[in-house]
């Protein structure tokens, strides 16, 4: 390891259990309630996860509930979340778990890997979080911890080789969780708390500073800035969404619907795009969420 990144371990694993956030999925090792966790949190706010996590599990309380269930049950169920393509992978993932596993999520990263719409970052959370492997948790906010520390822009394997160097064998768990916590909480984008920061002995980018560039900016795993939603495809394929939960729309509606009323072609083509992702299935002349086994394609 680095000596840049040699972290006061025994430091930050009291700082995380003293600071650590109370969520809900930090109450479980169930792997199918972390992995649901996970999923809501991509490009999700804590805030906005909470309560739906906690219904979501009340409705699909395993892989196995979930794949029995009628994939726009799943849709109706994210609502609020956003990125909906996000329910039709973990429905996807429920159907793979059932005929390929068991009904039991796989504890083998590879196996996790083939999942839809799981990555690297999903498929270590679930390791590490479920079943308490010594694996690094990289996502935005802890990439933005290592290049920090680091004082320099970090390769995708030179950072994920670096978060799994960094894991104490006994503590993974708490280690991980500490390290999105300090991301998320004090090492921020904007403005870090540098003072309340628990590693600032070992960040390079303090030592230095803190010169401009960040050396987060670009660097693994860290997210650039997204582009705007208001007046988005995104935006007018949320709503149409949104509309669908409530009940099928013809054609002549979509535009509306979409909130595009002057641009029925935009909407035309947000419709389809929806279809291609497995969000909605043409029935006739209307468009409406998939509710039949025959509407979900296979993974």
């Amino acid at each position: 390891m680095p000596e840049a990144l040699a972290l006061d371990r025994e430091g930050l694993l009291a700082w995380g259990c003293r600071e650590r956030r109370d969520l809900p999925w930090r109450r479980t090792r169930d792997p199918w309630a972390v992995l649901v966790s996970e999923v809501m949190l991509q490009q999700t706010q804590v805030a906005r996860v909470v309560p739906r996590y906690e219904s979501f599990l009340r409705r699909f309380p395993s892989a196995s509930g979930c794949a029995a269930a009628p994939l726009g049950d799943v849709i109706d169920e994210w609502r609020g979340l956003g990125y909906n393509r996000r329910a039709v992978n973990l429905h996807r993932s429920a159907l793979v778990v059932v005929a390929e596993h068991g009904g039991h999520l796989p504890d083998d990263l590879d196996a996790l890997l083939r999942l839809p719409g799981v990555g690297p970052y999903t498929a270590r959370a679930v390791l590490a979080f479920a079943h308490e492997r010594p694996v690094g948790v990289l996502d935005t906010n802890v990439g933005r911890v290592l290049a920090r520390q680091a004082g320099r822009s970090l390769r995708p394997s030179e950072a994920q080789r670096t978060a799994d160097g960094l894991v104490p064998e006994n503590d993974t768990w708490a280690w991980n969780q500490a390290m999105l916590d300090l991301g998320a909480t004090v090492c921020t984008a904007a403005a870090p708390g540098c003072d309340r920061c628990p590693v600032r002995g070992s960040c390079s980018w303090r030592s230095a500073g803190l010169p401009a560039p960040d050396p987060a900016t670009g660097s693994a795993a860290v997210a650039g800035p997204q582009s705007p939603f208001d007046g988005s495809d995104r935006q007018g394929r949320g709503r149409l969404v949104d509309a669908l939960r409530v009940s099928s729309l013809a054609r002549r509606e979509l535009a509306a619907a979409a909130g595009w009323p002057e641009a029925p072609e935009r909407a035309e083509r947000a419709a389809a795009g929806l279809v291609a992702d497995g969000l909605a299935v043409w029935d006739g002349e209307r468009l409406r969420l998939p509710r039949h086994p025959v509407d979900v394609a296979a993974p």
